[in-house]
């Protein structure tokens, strides 16, 4: 299990992202700088313990109304091979020292934990506590047989990024922007063979659910 470390960072993860975030064509927010809030999220372990997984929900308030973003980041004590055009920043770790922090949808790493997870193989951690599962995370997985890992294109769009596979017809989308969803059974988009779903709060205090992912099976002949 990943060990949670309540120290420094320069500059801090909001610092990062406030630069970070309008360069992305799924940002809604307003002409000015973001004005960012920490409303939720979880992590997920690395089997080999070196790369530090995050997908965290930021809400902004710069624009007409406050929106929320899902970010999720790896942090790694190296740069990643080839992975430039993914990296949001550098931040100096008071314990572990310099670190890199990346676009996750671009980092092997997440995308094999987060298809773990939809499977049932991983489990959702707790956001700011060591060895914690996160049990407002749900997950779903009807297809048949095991996910690709081999993912390879990450496209962003108005609304999030896809991931796909073409050779086995799958697409995982992550949505970038959340939209709370109902009260009473999540509704999943059509077509969907897996999914994973979490809270987080709205500016006014109210803890909200929605969809994070979910995996598209193409079943045409």
């Amino acid at each position: 299990m990943a060990v949670i470390h309540h120290t420094t960072l320069k500059p801090t993860k909001l610092e990062l992202l406030t630069s970070w975030l309008p360069t992305r064509p799924w940002y809604e927010g307003g002409p000015g700088e973001p004005e960012l809030t920490k409303a939720g999220g979880f992590r997920l372990d690395d089997p080999e313990g070196e790369v530090g997984m995050e997908f965290m929900v930021v809400t902004d308030a710069s624009g007409a109304a406050a929106t929320a973003y899902l970010v999720p980041l790896t942090y790694r004590g190296a740069p990643l091979d080839g992975a430039e055009h993914a990296l949001v920043g550098t931040m100096e770790h008071g314990v572990l020292g310099r670190r890199w922090a990346y676009d996750g949808c671009h980092d092997p790493v997440l995308v094999a934990q987060l298809t773990a997870l939809i499977e049932g193989r991983a489990q959702a951690q707790a956001q700011s506590l060591s060895d914690t599962p996160d049990q407002e995370v749900s997950r779903s997985c009807t297809g048949d047989g095991a996910i690709p890992r081999d993912f390879a294109t990450a496209t962003d769009d108005r609304e999030g990024t896809e991931l796909s596979a073409p050779p086995h017809g799958v697409t995982l989308r992550l949505h970038r922007v959340l939209r709370p969803a109902p009260d009473g059974p999540l509704a999943l988009p059509p077509g969907t063979t897996g999914h994973v779903a979490g809270a987080w709060d709205m500016p006014d205090g109210t803890r909200v659910r929605g969809v994070f992912a979910a995996l598209h099976t193409d079943v045409r002949p």
